[in-house]
């Protein structure tokens, strides 16, 4: 009887703790279904007093470039979180090795450049100055591929996997490319599912390097492009010239409304990709502190 109680306690409390998680984006879609007066008038509401989709009209009114964002976004996402996980892992597989001679001061190399870097003008006279990236897609990727606090983690994942294993791929003749490939990339899948998801979070929300390399229009992702649009839009609404154009209604621009669509838009297709890695994803959470 005990038990059934206390189990009944714990799923209640994790009922509650996902309705609190969830509420804050329960509002927000409410909110961007809203019409900008009745939030004046009400304030934020869980259900609308007022139903409205003139947010969602004035986000896709000029479809071109938001699907040019969304284009922009998905290729350094897809490309960045590939190529990132394959440094990642070829980096902390050597220094995974006991056996590897200079485990110890790569890992610390590592380790260090966690704590220190150049700072940002120095970063920006690189990318700009010595490797000519302005205004590419590389500006977007190259900076976030190598990530000292992803290589740790992977690190001690692959601390785990029994050398035995790899003593015994050697003896059947496999060379270390071979057993990097074909036995530490398998048994790692739920790290890098796990890191997979942190990765393409990161790219997917990208857009102070974007603001700082990027010009053309062309490459523009998605997260600077509603930055952009936001911006704008506050600059219209707040404007003493909002007064006199009547006409195009710059003071009337429901500016709440098209701040929390533009956020709907943005977390959309993250918040369907998520469930599929959820499985993977408690797993390497939770693998690095068990024996065995």
């Amino acid at each position: 009887m005990k038990i059934k109680v206390a189990d009944t306690f714990i799923n209640l409390y994790f009922i509650i703790v996902c309705l609190l998680i969830a509420m804050p984006f329960v509002l927000v879609i409410s909110i961007s279904l809203s019409s900008e007066n009745s939030l004046h008038q009400f304030g934020y509401q869980f259900f609308p007093k007022e139903w409205s989709l003139e947010a969602y009209r004035i986000v896709f009114e000029k479809p071109e470039p938001l699907i040019r964002g969304y284009g922009v976004t998905i290729a350094i996402t897809v490309i960045g979180t590939v190529l990132s996980l394959f440094m990642t892992a070829l980096m902390a597989y050597p220094i995974s090795r006991s056996d590897f001679r200079y485990q110890r001061p790569l890992t610390f190399y590592v380790f260090f450049t966690m704590l220190f870097n150049g700072g940002l003008i120095p970063f920006y006279i690189l990318m700009t100055q010595y490797l000519h990236l302005k205004n590419t897609l590389a500006a977007l990727i190259i900076p976030a591929v190598m990530s000292p606090f992803n290589i740790m983690i992977m690190k001690g994942f692959l601390d785990k996997i029994s050398r035995e294993i790899i003593e015994s791929a050697k003896v059947d003749g496999a060379k270390e490319y071979r057993i990097f490939f074909t036995i530490i990339l398998p048994l790692s899948t739920p790290a890098l599912a796990t890191l997979g998801l942190f990765i393409a979070f990161g790219y997917w929300n990208e857009w102070f390097n974007a603001l700082l390399f990027i010009d053309n229009d062309k490459y523009v992702p998605l997260q600077l492009l509603l930055v952009r649009i936001l911006s704008q839009a506050e600059f219209l609404a707040n404007s003493p010239m909002a007064e006199v154009a009547d006409k195009l209604k710059f003071a009337q621009f429901p500016t709440l409304t098209v701040r929390m669509a533009m956020a709907i838009v943005a977390s959309g297709p993250m918040l369907v990709i998520f469930p599929f890695f959820q499985k993977y994803f408690v797993k390497g959470l939770t693998v690095g502190s068990l024996k065995g």
